[in-house]
């Protein structure tokens, strides 16, 4: 099913990259880049551990310098002070008060940006924590841990909501009933990127970026990485779009551009 807004041909992107490269401690991690994320539309940010995913992610919301190129977040230059109400973002790594119940977590963080005890707790009930709201984060297991750091982005009802692999650990009956919450967010306006170690989460995005060693290897839908991969396997699709760039590589061919890879 098409989840393209009817504004989206008319509106500027959400994310755009040109020519973005970093580097942490002298050492490359992204390299020329240049791609444009949509503004209301789950985009999936698929790749091998170490491609990279987190640098991007943690450039975007401006924490992480560029060495070189351009990044514009919403118009604005990522890490604008400006930005910082416009952008909920979760890490991998969950960054919450342990000496804190999961309920005042969300209304801290909820706090921040304006917010209201009645929207912390629809953050809290929208990750299924309704029923621990109460309970002292560092009481909680791993998957409900994470779920509490994604309630804390939740709350302040962003514009762009960065979302570094929010599913991890988590059961597949929540991992639906999250996917769902990420698409009515995107047809309310919100603009969502959302990276992934599993392939089948890719079926549930509007476009894909594919990252490999830090090179972006290919911007597609769904329906277009299997059709460039040669699968209805999206993992096996995926896979052959990596044999095609290796063998790219092999031959001395250049690496993909933001045009080879739309």
């Amino acid at each position: 099913m098409d989840h393209t807004p009817a504004h989206a041909a008319t509106t500027p992107p959400a994310i755009e990259a040109d020519s973005l490269s970093v580097r942490i401690h002298r050492k490359p991690i992204l390299h020329d880049l240049g791609f444009a994320v949509p503004q209301g539309r789950v985009t999936g940010l698929l790749g091998p551990s170490g491609s990279g995913k987190s640098t991007l992610m943690r450039s975007i919301v401006g924490v992480q310098r560029l060495w070189k190129g351009s990044l514009t977040v919403l118009g604005r230059p990522a890490g604008a002070a400006s930005l910082r109400h416009a952008i909920g973002y979760m890490t991998q790594e969950a960054s919450i008060y342990r000496d804190l119940s999961v309920l005042d977590n969300v209304r801290y963080f909820g706090a921040l940006h304006g917010r209201s005890a009645a929207d912390a707790r629809e953050a809290v009930a929208a990750v299924g924590l309704a029923d621990l709201a109460r309970r002292k984060a560092s009481d909680l297991s791993g998957g409900q841990f994470s779920r509490v750091s994604l309630a804390c982005a939740l709350v302040g009802d962003p514009e762009l909501l960065v979302l570094d692999e929010p599913t991890v650990g988590l059961d597949p009956v929540l991992r639906v009933d999250l996917w769902e919450r990420f698409r009515a967010l995107a047809d309310g306006g919100a603009t969502l990127l959302v990276s992934s170690h599993v392939m089948e989460e890719a079926t549930r995005c509007d476009s894909l970026l594919l990252l490999r060693e830090g090179r972006m290897l290919a911007q597609l839908t769904p329906d277009g990485l299997r059709e460039r991969g040669g699968s209805s396997d999206l993992e096996q699709a995926f896979l052959g779009i990596i044999r095609a760039d290796l063998e790219r590589q092999a031959a001395g061919l250049p690496v993909p551009t933001k045009e080879h890879a739309a």
